[in-house]
Parts: structure tokens; C-alpha cells; sequence
């Protein structure tokens, strides 16, 4: 018995491939927003961020974790070699320009004054 749906045929079959290539192009882009970041910085003043990955900070991560948590410590076959770690250096960004704090150059600080009320 002959087919006689849409899905096969060979037009068809080109859209689902084509839908299929589109959603892991978009589940697979590695700058997502569960992905990484363009260019990993650390802010300037206040913000402190939520998340960030440990290939962010180190060139041997899985090393440094794997020696904090004790994997391959008793091994008695392969003598463990000390870690030194390889950090990165990360930049500070901005998210807004700040004025520049002016300070007095005899900073003098008077401890026998009252503060000023603030109003209400």
C-alpha cells in the first residue's frame, strides 16, 4: 500500500532536517544564556555576579578541584604530583562611568563634631 502523507516526501523530509539543523544550532550555541560569555570580566562597583565558570578563573580548574576534593590521593600506584595552579587574570568592567572622588590632601578627620541630622 502506497503512502499518501506529506511526511513522505522528499520536500518534506528537507523541512525536518532543516528544523532539526535550526534547534541544535540554537541549543548548541555555546554564547546562550546558559552558555559562556563573550568575554568573562569581573564589575567594577557593587554588582556582584550570580554565576560564573570555573574555566573563567583557571587554566587547570578540573586539576585544582580534583585536588581539593582528595580524587587520586591514595593512589599508591601513581605517586601524585604537587599542584600548582594556573590562574587567569581577569578584568574589571563598568557598567556606567562614575565621577572621579576629589579627596582633600590633609584629610583631616575632626571626632568632636556631632553628625549632621538628616530631615525628614
Amino acid at each position: 500500500m502506497a503512502s499518501t502523507r506529506n511526511r513522505n516526501t522528499p520536500g518534506d523530509y528537507c523541512i525536518q532536517q532543516r528544523d532539526n539543523s535550526l534547534v541544535n544550532d540554537y541549543k548548541l550555541y555555546q554564547y546562550s544564556q546558559n552558555g559562556k560569555a563573550y568575554s568573562t570580566a569581573i564589575p567594577c562597583v557593587g554588582y556582584m555576579p550570580s554565576h560564573m565558570p570555573r574555566e573563567a578563573f583557571s587554566y587547570n580548574s578540573v586539576d585544582i578541584e580534583s585536588n581539593l576534593l582528595g580524587i587520586n590521593s591514595t593512589n599508591l600506584v601513581y605517586h601524585q604530583d604537587t599542584l600548582v595552579p594556573d590562574f587567569k587574570e581577569l578584568n574589571f568592567k563598568s557598567f556606567f562611568d562614575r565621577q572621579k572622588v576629589i579627596m582633600p590632601i590633609p584629610l583631616v578627620i575632626d571626632h568632636n563634631n556631632r553628625p549632621f541630622p538628616v530631615p525628614k
